[in-house]
């Protein structure tokens, strides 16, 4: 389709003025979301926002740093007041709980290590908030997230940010390319969280100063076993810490209580050398510790991939990438090895400690920025 001449594409794509380009910003109420809304609004787009409201939140007033709860749903609309723009608030509690919170539940119950945050962006804000955007006659949805959007030769491809320290790329791998056609990231390209704070100062938002949030939204002070046990009353079943021959070494208070590569809180000291959990048997209850060495792991089986690459997943027989599998570690070097469209075996010429079912594994192009999808690591 040829463009439109008198109009060239503005900021977002589009060939057409800022004031014809509808746009939803999904506004968490902290300053990314804050300062993405209030620059649009400044470059003249007919800016809708929309706060999800996720949880009951009147449990979560008192807490400060999640990003869900009541008072973030205040700030957002306090943004919206300023900059002039509409703001609704959705319920989207039902809908959460049984697309996140209770998945959450559940995996910890079976041994894993959830991401509930991956979770919430692929079930609940790329999708029923996405179609909701749909529905408003928006053009395109637009969020505060650290990761860039680029077109390529096959259409927008997704890319790391440009701030290592912020990119949020290990919990957008699940963005399919479909999603990624309508989405939109106005901070990737900035160099740093200053930037944005400079910013949100400069529109005079009065989320400026307000601190990130380190928590997840629903977990009161990364207490996970206290929300599992209130979700799944009598998941803390005591049970047996043993060695990796069966001996046993003291008895835990509930496998939940425990992640894979936890070292500290086991209360078994008195021994020489340290040790680490490296199993959690869910059906013998038995937490299983051993030696640093015994965490290290060369082969990940992964499942639920979403593929981003220009070619399909399954056309070739291995893929050479650097792939993360903690959201925290750099991309290390990886060959992916499909075994259909949605599964493949991960060989890491680099062994990692403390590889966790649960877990992602996000593959990235060797070559380039561009972040080719991922998957969810399993116990195969």
């Amino acid at each position: 389709m040829a463009l439109d001449t008198d109009h060239p594409l503005n900021s977002l794509g589009f060939a057409k003025p800022p004031s014809q380009t509808r746009v939803v910003v999904a506004m968490s109420g902290g300053v990314d979301s804050s300062v993405v809304a209030a620059q649009l609004a400044e470059e003249g787009y007919d800016v809708v926002g929309v706060t999800l409201q996720l949880y009951d939140h009147g449990a979560a007033l008192a807490k400060k740093g999640a990003c869900c709860a009541g008072l973030d749903i205040h700030d957002a609309r306090r943004v919206a007041e300023t900059m002039g723009f509409p703001h609704y608030v959705l319920d989207y509690e039902n809908v959460f709980k049984d697309a996140v919170i209770d998945e959450f539940a559940d995996s910890y119950l079976a041994g894993a290590t959830p991401v509930p945050c991956i979770r919430c962006n692929e079930r609940v804000k790329f999708k029923d908030l996405l179609e909701t955007a749909r529905d408003l006659e928006a053009d395109c949805m637009a969020t505060g997230h650290y990761i860039q959007r680029k077109m390529g030769l096959a259409g927008a491809e997704l890319h790391a940010a440009a701030d290592a320290a912020r990119d949020q790329s290990y919990f957008l791998f699940s963005t399919t390319a479909e999603q990624l056609d309508y989405l939109r990231f106005p901070l990737g390209h900035l160099k740093s969280k200053a930037e944005t704070r400079a910013l949100a100062a400069r529109y005079g938002l009065p989320v400026a100063d307000k601190p990130d949030s380190q928590d997840i939204c629903f977990v009161p002070n990364g207490n996970y076993a206290a929300v599992i046990e209130k979700l799944r009353p009598g998941a803390a079943e005591p049970g047996e810490i043993v060695d990796s021959e069966g001996r046993v070494l003291g008895t835990h208070k509930g496998v939940i209580h425990y992640t894979i590569g936890q070292r500290r809180g086991l209360g078994i000291g008195g021994l020489e050398d340290p040790l680490y959990v490296v199993k959690l048997d869910v059906d013998t209850k038995r937490v299983i510790v051993g030696p640093k060495e015994m965490l290290s792991t060369r082969v990940v089986p992964l499942r639920e991939i979403n593929w981003l690459g220009d070619a399909p997943f399954d056309s070739a027989a291995e893929w050479h990438v650097m792939v993360k599998v903690r959201s925290t570690r750099p991309p290390r070097e990886a060959v992916i090895r499909p075994l259909g469209a949605t599964t493949a075996t991960v060989e890491l010429l680099t062994p990692e400690e403390g590889v966790s079912p649960g877990q992602a594994c996000v593959f990235y192009d060797p070559a380039s920025t561009r972040v080719l999808g991922g998957g969810w690591i399993w116990k195969g």
